[in-house]
């Protein structure tokens, strides 16, 4: 029997493509649904870290690198609703050419829908729903057509 002690193992760098962390610890399956990441569509390298231990914030977090893809504006604002805290850092030949937190606006049209049934917005008519922010960490959103509050916002993302 080999006694040899095995010790830490990290993901690996990617040369080119985004790494998205600090998302809220158990969140990092709601977001590849986000990126539209699931084993039919992958062609590339995706690492994902789940309840990974957190030295900035000493709690727990997930991380996701996606190896030769950089996100459109819609799927950052998404994952700002379910995870706030996120960092989205771009890397170009294993460099950090970008970083930035992601944001929450006061107003998001067309990222969720209501959970309303009975909401305009679900009844067929050619409106996009609309939220007003009313907390941001975690988020709570109002309908701007029923005034509901959206429950359970990753099964709700458009």
């Amino acid at each position: 029997m080999d006694n040899t002690m095995i010790t830490e193992t990290k993901i690996p760098p990617i040369r080119n493509g985004t790494v998205i962390d600090h998302i809220a610890s158990g969140q990092a399956l709601n977001v590849l649904k986000i990126l539209r990441v699931n084993e039919h569509n992958i062609d590339s390298v995706v690492s994902i870290g789940m309840h990974v231990l957190s030295s900035k914030t000493k709690g727990w977090k997930d991380v996701i690198k996606v190896e030769d893809r950089e996100l459109d504006p819609a799927s950052v604002g998404k994952i700002a609703l379910i995870a706030p805290d996120a960092t989205i850092s771009i890397i170009r030949d294993y460099y950090v050419a970008e970083k930035f937190k992601v944001k929450l606006d006061d107003h998001i049209v067309g990222l969720a829908k209501c959970s309303n049934p009975d909401c305009i917005t679900n009844r067929g008519e050619p409106v996009l729903p609309e939220f007003h922010v009313e907390e941001r960490n975690p988020p709570k959103l109002r309908c701007g057509y029923c005034d509901r509050i959206l429950t359970n916002i990753s099964d709700n993302l458009l």
